[in-house]
């Protein structure tokens, strides 16, 4: 793999670095010639993640499960190792299928807990670091924060409060030069709809229904990459799905009853 140092080495911390969008964020900053700091749960995977890049003086891990205090505070202690931070990107996520009356709350407490609380209390925790160098945060969100989806209440819920965050954040940092990016793609080929979870906390067991096509992990990686780059605060990699939210602002009517036709089955399940 090409390393190019057309740029200043920088200090990167993933979340969800393993697979699907956190492992290409990885390999392109990588090979960008960046320090990397790779965090996720499943350790094995992310023993091979580090083999395969094979360089110890650049990539460091830690394992953490981000629904756990103990893993947010790992993930803290981890980055202490770094030199420096120049970037957070919290891409660790988690979705559910299942109807909001028929959800045991422990759902709505994990997709909370992974897809808010972990990256507010990371970035809040990490800030002096990103101060001092004017670092960025960078943010998966989701269209889903910005429109409803049959379906994923708590994921609509916790994307929606993740955006609110930020933006504020984003303006109150802005006089020490932490800069934040909110990214907000539609439909994604990961591992994230494969673990949805359930009403019941297991494993969803019915197919996820789609708005548009399906995007690939890699070319979203090289954009948000180049969003950074660019200073952008936000990023909207599907044009077809942010017509979609302009609809349900124009017309929510009109958008239920459509979602309710594109998302027939979620209203089957019990």
């Amino acid at each position: 793999m090409a390393v190019s140092m057309t740029a200043p080495t920088k200090s990167v911390l993933i979340t969800g670095a393993a697979s699907g969008l956190g492992w290409e964020l990885a390999q392109q900053c990588f090979a960008r010639g960046d320090r990397l700091l790779l965090v996720d749960r499943n350790a094995a995977l992310l023993t091979q993640r580090e083999a395969t890049l094979n360089d110890p003086t650049r990539v460091l891990s830690c394992v953490a499960d981000l629904s756990e205090a103990s893993g947010i505070a790992a993930t803290l202690d981890a980055a202490q190792q770094l030199p420096q931070l120049d970037v957070l990107i919290n891409n660790a996520g988690i979705t559910h299928r299942s109807l909001a009356g028929n959800t045991d709350p422990k759902v709505f407490r994990k997709v909370m807990a992974i897809d808010w609380q972990a990256p507010v209390e990371l970035a809040v925790g990490l800030l002096p670091a990103l101060r001092q160098q004017r670092g960025c945060i960078i943010n998966i969100g989701s269209m889903a924060g910005w429109m409803p989806v049959l379906g994923r209440a708590a994921y609509c819920s916790a994307k929606s409060a993740l955006g609110q965050f930020f933006e504020v954040l984003r303006a109150e940092e802005k006089d020490n030069g932490v800069k934040v990016l909110m990214v907000y793609p539609a439909f994604v080929n990961t591992s994230i709809e494969q673990n949805a979870l359930g009403a019941d906390g297991g494993k969803a067991q019915h197919a996820r229904s789609t708005i548009g096509g399906i995007g690939e992990a890699a070319p979203l990686a090289t954009a948000i990459l180049r969003a950074m780059d660019r200073g952008q605060t936000q990023l909207f990699p599907h044009r077809g799905i942010w017509l979609a939210s302009l609809l349900w602002r124009l017309a929510p009517g009109l958008f239920h009853t459509l979602m309710r036709r594109k998302f027939a089955v979620e209203l089957q399940q019990i």
